[in-house]
Order: structure tokens, then C-alpha cells, then sequence
């Protein structure tokens, strides 16, 4: 039968080998443990032989001000066994936790004790699931899918509205529309398309609106409107109508379409109410189509299209006269033209597509260039940093006519950096010369 030892020791008193609980001898030595006397119980010992010398280390030095010393790490302090011999620094390491010689057992689900495996952390991408071909991911974390109210189902972050920045560019019209950087959303519109005429010739358009801030729904009536007449072009220019009466046209469908955001769907009556109409969805309109040798213009409002030539030595043309107080002072001689645009009504329309309007007045004009260049079209929040036509010639880049998109980019950058103050749009349409020759101007 074993016996258990009386008392229990930590260290054979032969060989100072560590001792584990209910050994009889060493096995290191040998030595009969049974033997050694008994001694009196002792408080808690230190770690090393009582009167074997240990040369610690000095404490670091604190610096000024500091209420610590300076941070030490594992392998700054001599390590000793219960012998009081050095432990061995090659499992130590400075630069991390101790190098195990053994690995940590594997703990499987089930085997923590009081605790369970947490759920898969949501923020990484790894453990979603692939969002469906099409689906629109975030623009924060391009992972999660956007839910209907336009947030990430992943993050939550809120997406940008769509029509905060829009770009759209084809072969021989390209358009840029902006937010800018004051208002807290897009009222302005564009519609850019191409066609063919009965004969076969191309022909682009461009239409941009800008809805009017102080009516209701302005956004909605710009984007009714440039809706309405960007289809109204490519339905009367296939058909042989000519370009001029095809763009009265499309200005008077663009006010039907502006007209009716009025009428409340769903009350009856609402053609009996007096006030229906006061402070109607509207907005601004101008359009371009370059056709056949021609370049048409119309507008309605201060939404304006310039011309500006390849050749930068050739004077560049404003081809609109806005439908502002300041425009209206300059034509009646009450006004020069400095005078009234320095004047604070000097932006306030006397022209517009709603239903508040007082009287529907399309203007269009036809030109024939003699020489290639590109036609800008635009609202005031890009004029209003380049309004007179020499001023917008320099800011069109040189090669606007055969790379239009990055010329609309570099315009609407151009109203960004003057401060941004509105929502801003801009279509380029380059016009190069008919085979047959060039007309008068």
C-alpha cells in the first residue's frame, strides 16, 4: 500500500529538482523523500532561495512630467526557477506574447465553459452573403445591398441620391448635372439624345432645365420637363419637321408636362379651385439641336446656350436673351446692362414653364456657323461663373468638340471651384461643318 507523506515539499532537498504533489523520491536523484524531517509551516516564500543574491535591473527612467516610468516588457526582467537558476530566454520574447512550445488545445463549440461562440461579426465582407447580379452595393462599405429608403443594409450608411451628380454621353452629346455645394439637392434636369432625319443625317439634341427653388416640387418640374421635351424632339425630327418648329414644339410639350405636376391626382373639383396654381411646380428651359448644317436654339427663362468656336481666335456668341428683370431693364433703356445686373432683382425670372406662368412665350432662333465649334448649354449655376461668351470661351477646354464629356466635367468643376452656390448643368454639342459647305452666320 502507498503512503502518503505527512507533509509536503516543493523541491528535493537533495538535487533542488521541482517536486510534484505525492512523490516518495526524486526522479532526478533518487533521494527518499520520506526521510526529510518534517518542518514547521512557513508563510509564502519567495520564488528564489532565501540569501541568493538577484541583481535587478534599474527601474527605467521616467521622463518630465510623467507620472509613470518608462513601459517594460517580458524580456526586460531575469526570470528564475524555485532553484533560483536563470530560465532559459530563448521561450521569451520581446516583441509579442511568450513563444508555447505547446500549442493551445482547440476549443470546439460547446466547450467554453459558460460561454458560446459569438455570431459572425457583420462588418466583414467574407460572411455576407453574395449580393444578387445588378444589386446596388454601398458606396461606404461595397459590400451590403441598398434597401428601398436608400440605406446600406450592411452599415447603415445613407447612400447618394441619384440625381446629386449624372453624367451621360453618346457619340456626339454629352451632359454633366451637379448638386453643387450649398443646396441639399438636384433641381436641375437634362435629356441628351441622337437621331437620324428622313435623309438619313444625324442629328443630336440637347435639353437642360432648371427648376425654379421658390415654386414646389422644382426638381419634379425639371425633370418633367426635359422629359417631355427630349421625347418630343426625337418624335418630330425623324418625321421631316423642321428643326426650328420641331423645338417650339418640344418647349410647348415640356410646359403641358410642367402644367399638369399641378392638378392633385385623386380630388375632385381641384379644376374649380382658384388657388390651384399659385405657386405651381416650374422651371426653366433651354434646348439645342444640331441638325443638317443648322444649330437651333430654344428657351424659356435664363437658362442659356453659347457657341463657341474651335478656332479661339473667332468671337464666341451668347444665342439666348435670358427672361430676367435685368434683361428686361436692358431692353426697355431704363437700365445698361452693368447697372442692371448689379441690381439684386437682377435674377428674377419674367419667364418660366408652370402652371403659374403668365403667358407661355417659346423662344427659338436658327444659325448656320461657318466654322466647327461646340455649343454649351446650361444653367445659371454655371454662367453665373462665366457669363459673358469670351468668359465661357475660355473656360471650355480646347478639345471639348471631340472629347464633350470631359469638357462638360471640366465646366461643372469650373462652378465648383468658384464656390458652388447652385445646383449646376451643362450639355456640349460639337458642330462640325456639312459637306456642302458652310453658310452665313
Amino acid at each position: 500500500m502507498s503512503q502518503k507523506p505527512q507533509h509536503e515539499i516543493s523541491a528535493c532537498p537533495g538535487c533542488a529538482e521541482p517536486l510534484e504533489s505525492g512523490d516518495r523520491f526524486c526522479g532526478a536523484c533518487g533521494h527518499d523523500l520520506a526521510a526529510v524531517p518534517a518542518a514547521a509551516p512557513e508563510p509564502d516564500r519567495p520564488t528564489v532561495a532565501i540569501g541568493t543574491p538577484v541583481n535587478w535591473p534599474e527601474p527605467p527612467p521616467r521622463e518630465p512630467g510623467a507620472l509613470s516610468t518608462a513601459t517594460q516588457h517580458p524580456g526586460d526582467l531575469p526570470g528564475t526557477d524555485s532553484g533560483g537558476r536563470d530560465l532559459p530566454t530563448a521561450a521569451v520574447r520581446t516583441d509579442g506574447p511568450p513563444l508555447a512550445e505547446v500549442p493551445e488545445p482547440a476549443v470546439s463549440a460547446g466547450a467554453q465553459g459558460d460561454f458560446t461562440l459569438a455570431a459572425p461579426d457583420p462588418r466583414a465582407a467574407t460572411q455576407l452573403a453574395t449580393p444578387a447580379a445588378g444589386t446596388k452595393l454601398c458606396v461606404a462599405c461595397r459590400a451590403g445591398a441598398v434597401d428601398p429608403d436608400g440605406y446600406c443594409e450592411n452599415c447603415g450608411h445613407a447612400q447618394p441620391r441619384e440625381r446629386d451628380h449624372m453624367e451621360q454621353e453618346l457619340s456626339t452629346v454629352a451632359a454633366v448635372s451637379d448638386r453643387g455645394l450649398r443646396h441639399h439637392r438636384n433641381e436641375d434636369a437634362f435629356a441628351v439624345s441622337a437621331t437620324a432625319l428622313p435623309d438619313g443625317s444625324p442629328a443630336s439634341l440637347a435639353i437642360v432645365c432648371d427648376g425654379v427653388s421658390s415654386a414646389t416640387r422644382p426638381d419634379e418640374a425639371s425633370a418633367a420637363a426635359a422629359r417631355a421635351a427630349g421625347q418630343s424632339l426625337l418624335s418630330a425630327l425623324p418625321r421631316g419637321t423642321h428643326p426650328q418648329q420641331a423645338m417650339h414644339e418640344a418647349i410647348v410639350a415640356a410646359s403641358e408636362a410642367v402644367n399638369s405636376l399641378a392638378e392633385e391626382p385623386g380630388q375632385d373639383g381641384m379644376e374649380h379651385d382658384q388657388h390651384r396654381h399659385q405657386n405651381a411646380p416650374a422651371c426653366t428651359i433651354v434646348g439645342a439641336v444640331v441638325a443638317d448644317g443648322l444649330l437651333i436654339v430654344g428657351w424659356v427663362g435664363d437658362s442659356r446656350a453659347y457657341w463657341v468656336p474651335d478656332d479661339r481666335t473667332s468671337p464666341p456668341a451668347r444665342l439666348t436673351q435670358d427672361d430676367s428683370w435685368a434683361a428686361q431693364m436692358v431692353a426697355t433703356g431704363l437700365m445698361n446692362e452693368a447697372e442692371a445686373y448689379a441690381d439684386a432683382r437682377a435674377h428674377a425670372i419674367t419667364g418660366w414653364l408652370g402652371a403659374d406662368a403668365y403667358e407661355l412665350e417659346p423662344h427659338t432662333a436658327a444659325f448656320k456657323p461657318d466654322r466647327p465649334g461646340v455649343v454649351v448649354v446650361c444653367t445659371d449655376g454655371l454662367w453665373n461663373y462665366a457669363e459673358a461668351a469670351d468668359e465661357m470661351a475660355r473656360v471650355v477646354p480646347a478639345d471639348a468638340a471631340g472629347r464633350p464629356l470631359h469638357g462638360a466635367q471640366v465646366l461643372v468643376g469650373h462652378a465648383l471651384d468658384g464656390g458652388g452656390h447652385d445646383n449646376v448643368t451643362v450639355a456640349l454639342l460639337p458642330f462640325a461643318l456639312s459637306p456642302q459647305g458652310a453658310g452665313s452666320a
